[in-house]
């Protein structure tokens, strides 16, 4: 309705803050920025641009901003106008005069994006030109005025009838509004025009900002609308470090069924802990024994043989697997992934790292150029290991596997921003700084990762020799094929994450700010020791058929969790959202395209990692002839 009030995303529930509710620990990040000075840094530049930033960090600060986030009394506090888009595609985004707004009188202040993640995110941010003054209250009054021809009337038209709403900014709080509604008949369709900013100040800081979206007029073409807005100033008791708090949902988030999940995620690896630890006392135990003193064992004994075969192929379990290049980059890539999960949920759940714009694909990016020397580290190392002399290949292949599927990915989807115009377009200024943190930090971190792999790591030392035949492979059961092992592999990891897969993917399709990440960071311990005991498991069986292919199966079986990771992505696609329009669904399915690939990659590395160190500890302690 008309006095609907709009001070976040209308899924989202804002909630008063408790006094009851333990407060959470904020540590707020105190950042040195440029904006308002009228500097921009220059693509590709990142000398001048950090240049730029030190002499600003060494100048004195004649005011406060909404940098600082202080403010002195009647100081300008700035609105930004972020971007404007249909409510049921959150990622189709529009620069907000993209529609034919009109634009306040005072002068223009520039915005450029201060952190990679907001260029790749999609912010921008235009200068309303409202007069706001920090606990200066405005009576209403009229800002602008749109001359509406046809043109307009049909730009407003279309964005009523998909819903479109827009996204502002106050002090780095967010606030929503929609654009107009249709009457119940959708002949006739009407514009909000009057908007009623409540701001909540605690002392020299802002904590809160509500917005009122009221005068409705209809839109008839060859006419003129007045554009307006007022502003309230209250005094407020929420504490600035807890702003944030009304724009999360405890309810969705700490719903029962999630502790639910993670209880019964944490059934199944007891359960399956319990059974690798069954099967490797009974491989230390029964088959040690049995290897042993077999002459001691009797006919019966003899004849079941073949539960043992794994001693067998001693001499083909450690030889080099197929592809050894391709497959050992794989795995350097799955560590670097996995160390980069580590790093970023632990560092979420220090910072709160949903109050910066960006600051969550600031930080991935940083800390996955920063870990690149994990990359060629393992994947140097075992390649190495796997007799390989392509090293210099291997390592470019390790260093860019990641970076060149993202970017491939985000090059397609693009171009399909630009046809819409969209402000998900990445600018080229933000390409070229993309192309030079891979090439530039990337590729030498990898580099030196790679040269302490192969000489601290890179030596053979298995515990077995391998023969210079390979032993033929004898027949087995179907089930027992590797292709059937690789297909049933990932359904107990995907298992114990979906429940969690469906909290993310409401949170970045729809209008949800994850903040549980101490649930995350359980879910990945859960992950990995689900997939390293399943991989285990099927190794086992692997090599008791007297298959020594153990090590593409094992990553392959771990790392099939991500086609049934894709296959969920459909079913939500469908069922769980609304979205529709090329763009959107092209966004959605690429981009979930690519992280299924990553997890896959993750989860096939732990997967190989933990069976090769079972490989190596059964067979070092078995006595070969």
């Amino acid at each position: 309705g008309g006095g609907s009030g709009w001070a976040r995303a209308p899924c989202v529930c804002p909630r008063p803050v408790d006094a009851n509710r333990p407060q959470r620990r904020r540590r707020r990040r105190r950042r040195s920025r440029w904006a308002g000075s009228g500097m921009r840094p220059l693509p590709g530049a990142p000398g001048v641009a950090a240049a730029a930033a030190l002499l600003l960090l060494l100048l004195p600060r004649a005011r406060a901003d909404e940098h600082e986030h202080t403010y002195q009394d009647k100081e300008e506090v700035v609105l930004w106008m972020n971007t404007v888009g249909p409510y049921h595609n959150r990622q189709e985004t529009y620069k907000y005069f993209s529609l034919p707004f009109c634009v306040g009188s005072k002068k223009s202040i520039s915005h450029y994006h201060e952190t990679l993640g907001e260029a790749l995110q999609g912010v921008e941010l235009e200068f309303s030109g409202l007069d706001i003054k920090f606990k200066d209250d405005v009576m209403p009054a009229t800002y602008c005025e749109i001359d509406l021809d046809k043109e307009k009337r049909d730009a407003f038209v279309y964005a009523i009838k998909n819903h479109y709403w827009y996204q502002m900014y106050i002090d780095d709080l967010p606030i929503w509004g929609i654009v107009g509604e249709a009457d119940e008949n959708g002949e006739d369709y009407y514009l909000w025009t009057y908007k009623k900013l409540e701001i909540g100040f605690n002392g020299n800081r802002i904590v809160d900002v509500n917005l009122t979206s009221e005068g409705k007029v209809k839109l008839v073409p060859n006419t003129k609308i007045q554009m307006s807005y007022s502003v309230k100033w209250k005094k407020s008791d929420v504490k600035f470090e807890d702003r944030f708090d009304k724009y999360l949902d405890p309810s969705f988030f700490q719903h029962r069924i999630h502790w639910f999940s993670i209880f019964n995620s944490f059934m199944m690896v007891i359960f399956l802990v319990g059974l690798v630890s069954m099967i490797l006392m009974r491989t230390l135990r029964k088959d040690y024994a049995r290897y042993s003193k077999e002459e001691e064992m009797d006919d019966m004994d003899r004849d079941l043989g073949d539960e043992y075969g794994w001693k067998q192929v001693h001499g083909d379990v450690f030889r080099p697997s197929s592809h050894p290049l391709i497959f050992s980059s794989l795995i350097g890539s799955g560590c670097q992934i996995f160390a980069v999960s580590l790093i970023v949920i632990i560092v979420a759940m220090i910072e709160d790292l949903y109050t910066e714009r960006g600051s969550m694909l600031s930080t991935a990016i940083f800390v996955y150029a920063a870990t690149s020397p994990v990359n060629g580290y393992f994947g140097g190392s075992l390649y190495a290991r796997q007799g390989g002399r392509r090293w210099i290949k291997q390592m470019f292949i390790g260093a860019f596997l990641i970076p060149a599927m993202v970017c491939g990915t985000a090059f397609f989807i693009n171009f399909i921003a630009i046809y819409y115009h969209a402000s998900r377009a990445i600018p080229f200024g933000t390409m070229v700084a993309v192309c030079c943190i891979c090439f530039f930090v990337i590729l030498p971190l990898n580099l030196v990762g790679t040269i302490l792999g192969r000489n601290l790591s890179g030596q053979p030392n298995f515990p077995c020799r391998v023969n210079a035949v390979p032993r033929p492979i004898p027949e087995k059961k179907w089930f027992m094929e590797p292709a059937v092992i690789v297909c049933l592999g990932g359904i107990l990891p995907f298992g114990s994450i979906f429940i969690e897969m469906y909290f993310i993917f409401t949170s970045f399709w729809a209008y949800k700010i994850y903040y549980v990440y101490g649930f995350m960071m359980l879910v990945l311990v859960i992950l990995c020791i689900v997939t390293v005991c399943v991989t285990i498991v099927c190794t086992y069986f692997l090599l008791n058929a007297e298959d020594y292919r153990w090590q593409w199966t094992s990553f392959l079986s771990a790392a099939s969790t991500a086609i049934y990771v894709y296959m969920y992505s459909f079913y939500y696609y469908f069922f769980k959202t609304k979205m529709y329009g090329l763009f959107q669904t092209s966004f959605y399915f690429g981009y979930m395209a690519v992280f299924s690939t990553a997890l896959g990659i993750m989860c096939g590395a732990i997967g190989y990692m933990g069976t090769s160190a079972f490989v190596r500890k059964i067979y070092t302690n078995v006595k070969i002839d």
